[in-house]
């Protein structure tokens, strides 16, 4: 091949190269970036009745700059978004810590099972979403609730006096409006985000690794927990990422499974969005809860790049 063909060709893969990086990159700044900078626009304005302020104003010849700032003072001096981001933080870890918990055997399961069965387990994980999201969640609110099926076995396994000493349950046979009643909801609907990953992982682990072990003496337990768990680092950081962020803004389950007392931050930002219609609050709670979200994602990233140079 010629020098001026080699160079055509070096320089159309290239073009595709960029156009394949570029989509995705596009995709982000049109559906991620634009409106998080529109909402950040937002909450530095001045609401004026069903309008907000231009942040820059050229008038008589001089350009002014005005941005309003304090939104976020208030949210540093207002204990009620402090808490509300606590309790949601707390909440969205309990609920990835039980996804962990319970998706890892599963997925290990999954993952060990014969060829011919996989695709049915899989299919039984992915089955809760050919129901409605709401429908699901109402479901447990009748299952959940007096003489309701899940109420019942619980109360006839005498398991609502620890629940109560926990704190997860105000009084022995109430479920509903509790916490132990939001962590049901919210472990039922993101344990398939962790099942996938962690299953997707573990497929694809090297058994020989295990022989090698096993060969040398290692036990089972201990070879689990120093090949498989290593091993499955990026499934189950990947898993506990895609269950820990939407959990921190979660509305719906909240709202239709939690008490009074579980005030999480989806409700904080519905309530200055429609009750209050303090659009800038609510945006101004929406960047920080974004900004808050962001750090677990960069250290994700940062352990796979670390991952990858590794490997390397």
């Amino acid at each position: 091949m010629s020098p001026a063909k080699r160079t055509g060709l070096l320089q159309r893969l290239m073009r595709g190269r960029t156009a394949v990086i570029g989509v995705p990159y596009l995709w982000l700044a049109l559906f991620f970036m634009l409106p998080f900078l529109i909402v950040l626009k937002i909450s530095i304005s001045e609401m004026e009745t069903v309008r907000f302020k231009d942040l820059i104003v050229y008038a008589d010849g001089v350009l002014r700059l005005s941005i309003k700032l304090s939104n976020y003072v208030f949210i540093t001096e207002d204990d009620l978004y402090f808490k509300s981001y606590l309790i949601s933080i707390k909440y969205a870890a309990a609920t990835t810590f039980w996804c962990l918990f319970i998706g890892y055997p599963f997925a290990y399961f999954m993952a060990r099972a014969k060829a011919t069965l996989q695709p049915a387990l899989l299919m039984l994980v992915m089955l809760p979403f050919w129901t409605s999201f709401l429908l699901r969640v109402y479901a447990w609110k009748g299952l959940l609730s007096e003489h309701g099926w899940v109420a019942e076995a619980l109360m006839a396994l005498q398991l609502d006096g620890p629940l109560q000493q926990l704190g997860l349950i105000e009084s022995p046979g109430l479920f509903m409006n509790t916490p132990f009643s939001l962590l049901i909801g919210m472990v039922y609907t993101y344990l398939p985000f962790m099942i996938l990953p962690l299953y997707a992982n573990l497929a694809k682990m090297d058994m020989r690794l295990l022989e090698a072990a096993a060969d040398l003496g290692a036990t089972p337990w201990v070879a689990f927990w120093k090949i498989t768990v290593p091993l499955s680092k990026a499934g189950i950081i990947a898993g506990s990422m895609l269950v820990f962020i939407p959990c921190v803004g979660e509305f719906v389950i909240p709202e239709l499974l939690g008490g009074p007392q579980t005030l999480m931050i989806g409700r904080v930002l519905w309530d200055e969005f429609f009750s209050n219609n303090d659009w800038p609050m609510a945006s101004s709670v929406a960047v920080v809860m974004v900004l808050l979200i962001i750090v677990p994602l960069a250290l994700f990233n940062k352990y796979q790049a670390e991952a990858q140079e590794v490997k390397r």
